[in-house]
């Protein structure tokens, strides 16, 4: 190994201890606890060192949200690959989408609503693991929109989703009929009685 092959093998672990310590001291005190200062001293490097891997906490969590994205994206292929048929992967993607936002909130937290990044509001400005979230959602919208703008339909179950992982979160939704309202939205937007006559 050349010494310059060295030198970015260790680079790229700093860089990970920095985003899995980050993510470590989030989930155990949560995001206000987690500075520049106190994660220099957890991974026992100077301040100037961390600052050489990311401008400032911001960029932290914008690169621990982009990670979550990327696993949000594979628990949601997982769950429609899986699935039976369309219907049923339609569902799987929702259940999938809710047990992380459930089982993963400081994650959650990080991706949807600290997250300073680029602007997501447009194709053009969706980061790569942002998108990949959205294309899963899609690939399970697009067998039972029937016809409908499946794009439109995404991103209204997606903010549904969001909403009631929000909700739920912040104790005003009762936790118990999580399952049943997934259902029901699903119902209500793509079912038998949406669809166009």
């Amino acid at each position: 190994m050349t010494p310059r092959e060295r030198r970015l093998r260790e680079q790229a672990q700093r860089h990970r201890l920095i985003l899995t310590t980050a993510r470590e001291m989030a989930e155990s005190e949560g995001w206000d606890y987690v500075t520049t200062r106190r994660l220099a001293d957890r991974i026992e490097y100077s301040q100037p060192v961390l600052y050489q891997h990311f401008k400032n906490k911001d960029a932290i969590v914008h690169a621990v949200a982009l990670e979550g994205f990327a696993e949000l994206a594979a628990a949601l292929r997982t769950a429609r690959e899986e699935a039976g048929d369309p219907q049923e992967a339609l569902g799987a993607v929702a259940r999938a989408y809710a047990d992380f936002a459930e089982h993963g909130p400081v994650l959650y937290e990080a991706m949807l609503t600290l997250d300073p990044g680029e602007d997501t509001t447009g194709a053009a400005g969706t980061p790569a693991p942002l998108a990949d979230v959205l294309a899963e959602i899609g690939q399970a919208v697009e067998p039972v929109a029937a016809g409908r703008d499946s794009g439109l339909l995404t991103e209204v179950l997606w903010s549904a989703w969001h909403g009631q992982a929000a909700l739920t979160r912040a104790g005003r939704l009762r936790p118990d009929p999580a399952r049943r309202r997934l259902a029901a939205l699903t119902d209500a937007l793509l079912g038998p009685a949406a669809q166009p006559v």
